[in-house]
């Protein structure tokens, strides 16, 4: 199936206005008749309800739930609203797609009055239910009628999509292109507009170690593992790699940060150095410079030794950090932050406030085993919390991701906020305008997953990028998933080049185009 065949039942999604215009005022010569759902994953029973249904009338119109009200289920729904509709448009027995942007279908009942609105035979069993009453009232203000269909079979998208969801993931990202008109071409130029920037990178370093070993046995008297030691890597991670993948992808890097007198600030600024980035480290004798060794046997990590100091920076650091914050010049100014010790209650607002004028502000807080907000870093252009951090900012464990999102953007009061799911994907939500969906979803583009660690950080270095160069969040949060993806395939921080991101720029063109 081209592209150009799937957009071509696009032609049937109307709005209300529109389709009241088509169908005319009642009485009609042809009876319209609606459906109304979310349709998340079109089964059986959806399909069994819709031919019932087009056999009541002369015009089927069908009306699905939009995103925005969708709460059921963590990551839901699974099928973003513009695919759904594509999917009942692409049906011969559907005349008419209408998304409905409000929470129930009562508005469009009022506007298109439909002779005949169809509902499923469960929402008839036992009593009528409150919100199906207000739909009855609805239509008999001006003459309409409700049918209940056959209910002899009956399916659960919510069953299917917890059962084995379907990879959609090209699907979704081509109707999420198309809805905002935005090319393959369009990403490779973001691409290309991202050598030159200037960005200043401030953040925790860590030093990543693997050491490799072989299982020998275990001890007889106690549960002891007994391992043979075979190699040991070093990696610049924290807030050094997302140094690192910036200057990859061809920006002029800037990295302020805090290490110790020992041999892992030689390893950092030696790899930093070779890779042309401009280190700027203050040098504090009295802690180490942080080292996280994860023990790795045959392929898994079975222990992790932590060499670190969380104490906070010192006030003399501190002044020595903002003086460079405030005279690096900078187009972008990323705060990376890991929470050990840099960033601090006393630090934040100093830093913030050493940001020059102008500069695209972007914060990433890490919470992992330490405490840490987000919402510390108020205001900013772009923030990248996954939802673990998200629930540890607001307090909240029960909510679902969607309403979790929302809530933190509003308290945030960011600019665009990407919410990582890890193999989930991510969601990104940003301030509306004319006709703009306030949020979207893209689902995980890894490849292989080797080592999902460092990912965030990836799409952090390319969607901060992509926003300064562009001022586009969905081609930001493309490029970043992109990047994501593909560090998911190293074992260890690795930067990822634009080599790479164009490579995997074509491979997801030629899925989407089926070449």
């Amino acid at each position: 199936m081209e592209e150009a065949t799937l957009f071509q039942y696009r032609r049937k999604i109307k709005s209300a206005a529109e389709l009241r215009t088509l169908v005319g005022s009642r009485p009609r010569a042809k009876k319209v008749i609606m459906c109304h759902g979310v349709f998340d994953v079109v089964h059986p029973g959806h399909l069994r309800h819709l031919i019932y249904a087009k056999s009541k009338g002369d015009i089927l119109v069908v009306s699905l739930t939009a995103d925005q009200h969708i709460t059921k289920g963590n990551v839901r729904p699974y099928v973003p609203q513009d695919l759904r509709a594509l999917n009942l448009a692409a049906f011969e027995i559907v005349d008419y797609v209408i998304i409905d942007m409000e929470a129930t279908p009562i508005s469009n009942i009022k506007t298109i009055q439909p002779d005949y609105f169809a509902k499923g035979y469960e929402y008839v069993k036992g009593s009528v239910h409150p919100k199906t009453q207000k739909e009855i009232d609805a239509l008999e203000e001006y003459g309409g009628e409700i049918i209940f269909t056959p209910g002899d079979v009956v399916y659960s998208s919510t069953q299917l999509i917890d059962l084995a969801p379907p990879d959609i993931n090209n699907e979704k990202l081509m109707v999420l292109m198309d809805a905002e008109k935005i090319s393959f071409s369009d990403l490779r130029q973001a691409v290309a507009k991202m050598a030159g920037l200037r960005v200043h990178v401030v953040g925790d370093t860590i030093v990543d170690s693997y050491t490799q070993c072989s299982m020998i046995g275990g001890m007889t008297k106690t549960p002891t593992m007994s391992v043979r030691y075979e190699e040991r890597q070093d990696f610049s991670g924290g807030a050094a790699i997302v140094a690192k993948h910036l200057k990859a992808a061809g920006a002029e890097v800037v990295f302020s940060t805090v290490m110790g007198e020992d041999a892992d600030c030689d390893h950092v600024l030696q790899d930093l150095a070779a890779f042309g980035v401009d280190c700027r480290p203050v040098i504090d004798p009295t802690r180490p410079t942080t080292n996280k060794n994860a023990i790795v046997v045959g392929g898994y990590r079975m222990l992790k030794i932590d060499t670190l100091d969380n104490r906070p920076i010192s006030e003399r650091i501190v002044r020595q950090l903002s003086a460079q914050i405030r005279d690096v010049p900078a187009d972008v100014v990323i705060f990376s932050d890991f929470r050990h010790g840099l960033f601090n209650r006393e630090s934040i607002p100093v830093f913030i406030d050493a940001i020059p004028e102008g500069c695209f502000r972007v914060a990433d807080s890490q919470v992992a085993s330490r405490w840490g907000n987000i919402l510390d870093f108020p205001g900013f252009d772009l923030i990248t919390p996954n939802e673990r951090e998200a629930r540890f900012a607001l307090g909240d464990q029960d909510a679902t991701v969607r309403p979790l999102g929302s809530e933190l953007f509003k308290r945030a009061g960011c600019r665009t906020l990407m919410l990582k799911m890890g193999e989930r994907g991510m969601i990104t939500f940003r301030r509306v305008g004319h006709e703009t969906r306030s949020f979207f979803i893209l689902d995980s583009f890894a490849e292989q997953a080797i080592d999902p660690v460092g990912a965030g950080d990836a799409l952090l270095a390319y969607a901060s990028l992509a926003m300064a160069a562009t001022g586009n969040d969905v081609i930001a949060s493309i490029l970043g998933s992109f990047a994501a993806g593909l560090e998911c395939g190293y074992d260890g921080n690795a930067p990822i080049s634009p080599v790479e991101l164009l490579a995997r720029i074509e491979r997801a063109e030629n899925a989407v185009r089926y070449s």
